[in-house]
């Protein structure tokens, strides 16, 4: 036997394909199953407010003209029945999940950028303007959210561009104030000091080194801010001042059916389940990202 056939043949390793050291926190989270459960409400809410035209049943606005459709309980061809001129209620709430969502989302958004942006100018700046900055976010705070809502919308007209702005001013002043303290307590480390030493700029100071180490609460508040945006809307919708009618939202098909709250709950039920749902989802997914996103907070 040669020296070449001698020789052992040596087995071949596969080495497994492990998640990344970052992606695991976050896969942590989901297999909570209640963040998991929470996170599917809302991939459903937004599939449903995206893809609303493919998925209503009925025209949302038609009246329908046989009067035996009219305040029709949930049926096969009615999941969730229909309203007292006969529209059914299972394609406006899914045309009212568009609203809801959208004018959620804009309004935090909306919020989160000028929000953040004074904090960061605040905090960061210091001295005058400052002073000037927090007073004014002293003064938005002086206002509950509702009167200064009412109070813009009055000023404004109701439309959903209008019900985005006075929903989304309301947040302005908590994330600026969030935004300050971290910048505050960040620009004092020492390898912000450092790189101010080598020579950074200001503005690579602020958006290299300072912000995103305040990233993790501004996201947790984020994901709250929507929820309740989304309350806010459906309370001006129910006081009367939310989207022009026949559009319709969460809130607005809340406040068409309280009148009809006696006969007919099932008017109620539906809008008020699901704005339920939606506040308690976003809820848990803030409790989950506060713990992957706060080191402090982990398990081993």
């Amino acid at each position: 036997m040669t020296s070449s056939e001698s020789v052992a043949v040596q087995p071949i390793l596969v080495r497994r394909w492990q998640v990344p050291s970052r992606w695991r926190p976050w896969l942590r989270m989901l297999r909570d199953p209640i963040i998991a459960t929470a996170v599917l409400i809302l991939v459903v809410f937004g599939l449903c407010a995206i893809f609303a035209p493919l998925l209503a049943p009925y025209d949302p606005y038609k009246v329908a003209t046989n009067p035996g459709e009219f305040l029709q309980g949930p049926s096969p061809k009615h999941l969730f029945g229909t309203d007292v001129i006969g529209r059914d209620l299972f394609s406006r709430m899914l045309y009212g999940a568009r609203v809801s969502l959208g004018v959620g989302v804009a309004a935090t958004a909306l919020g989160a950028v000028v929000g953040v942006l004074l904090g960061l100018i605040a905090g960061f700046f210091r001295g005058i303007l400052d002073e000037v900055i927090m007073r004014c976010m002293d003064v938005l705070l002086a206002f509950p959210g509702l009167i200064l809502a009412l109070g813009l919308l009055a000023a404004l007209g109701r439309s959903v561009h209008t019900l985005i702005i006075a929903i989304g001013v309301g947040g302005i002043a908590f994330l600026a104030r969030l935004v300050r303290s971290q910048v505050l307590a960040v620009r004092e480390f020492d390898y912000v000091l450092a790189a101010r030493t080598l020579g950074a700029g200001n503005m690579r100071l602020l958006f290299r080194h300072i912000w995103p180490n305040c990233t993790a609460p501004v996201i947790v508040s984020l994901s709250l801010g929507i929820g309740f945006a989304v309350l806010a809307e459906s309370g001006l919708s129910f006081l009367g001042l939310g989207v022009p009618p026949p559009q319709a939202s969460w809130g607005s098909l809340l406040q068409y059916a309280f009148q009809y709250i006696h006969g007919y709950a099932y008017l109620s039920i539906v809008p008020g389940t699901a704005i339920s749902l939606l506040i308690l989802s976003t809820t848990l997914l803030g409790d989950g990202l506060r713990d992957v996103l706060d080191p402090s907070l982990r398990g081993r």
